[in-house]
């Protein structure tokens, strides 16, 4: 098994990528600690996993505030002693508009979860790497992360931003044994829309947007991205880091 006895949090784990994310490690011999906002699809992953013979620890909380955030890695140091990956995956969409139409709550919303929580999750996760010796960090980001046409302002902001906290990562630490990489999912089945209602959409974003989802080449699984992140987070790639991995079936070729 590639990860054997490795204690790995996921964030976002109760569905779409990170809950495949979080299945899938825990096949590879992962101790996984699993966090989410919602209770309900926590507990039913954890049933899955349990019913496997797969162990779980699950912890509710927003990822987006600090306290939630650095629950959620204090219960893996707690609980196991240790930290050896994090997958920081939750994330929320934004409602398209343009930076003339966005709104101050929407702009915060969307950077409390998809920038303040990989960095508060980070932040308390690093110290205890360095401590071992070693550490991989994976942040799931977007394509939107590489181009301006995927969303609206806050989002496309928000996943440029955590490019960046992946590479300050990856080269503050890369000699003392932490690996730091980006994955940029093209389209992938999630349900992120969730966090999207039609009813909050600006008319004119989404429809600039949609002209630029309509040369999507492919959509992709959650268990696509799931697999590449456990190549990321297993010994086969140690000597990746910093590294921005699109996976878009060819999206950004265009």
């Amino acid at each position: 098994m590639r990860l054997d006895g490795k204690v790995t949090i996921i964030t976002g784990a109760a569905s779409g990528i990170g809950r495949a994310t979080a299945e899938l490690f825990a096949r590879e011999g992962a101790l996984v600690v699993a966090g989410d906002v919602h209770a309900a699809r926590l507990s039913d992953l954890a049933a899955v996993l349990e019913a496997a013979g797969r162990p779980v620890h699950t912890v509710v909380g927003d990822i987006g505030e600090r306290p939630d955030a650095e629950a959620l890695v204090r219960a893996a140091l707690d609980r196991h002693g240790r930290v050896d990956v994090l997958v920081n995956n939750a994330g929320i969409m934004d409602y398209m508009a343009g930076v003339g139409e966005l709104t101050d709550d929407v702009w915060r919303r969307v950077m409390r979860v998809n920038v303040d929580g990989p960095m508060y999750t980070s932040r308390l996760a690093v110290p205890a790497m360095l401590t071992q010796g070693r550490g991989v960090i994976i942040n799931v980001a977007s394509i939107a992360s590489l181009s301006g046409g995927a969303a609206g302002a806050a989002y496309t902001t928000s996943k440029h931003a955590l490019l960046g906290l992946t590479r300050s990562t990856a080269w503050m630490y890369a000699q003392r044994g932490i690996r730091c990489n980006v994955i940029c999912p093209g389209a992938t089945k999630t349900n992120i829309a969730e966090s999207m209602p039609a009813d909050r959409l600006d008319p004119v974003g989404a429809a600039r947007a949609g002209q630029f989802a309509t040369l999507i080449p492919a959509w992709l699984e959650s268990s696509d991205i799931a697999e590449l992140a456990l190549f990321l987070a297993s010994d086969a790639a140690r000597f990746i880091n910093g590294a921005v991995v699109t996976a878009d079936g060819g999206w950004m070729a265009a």
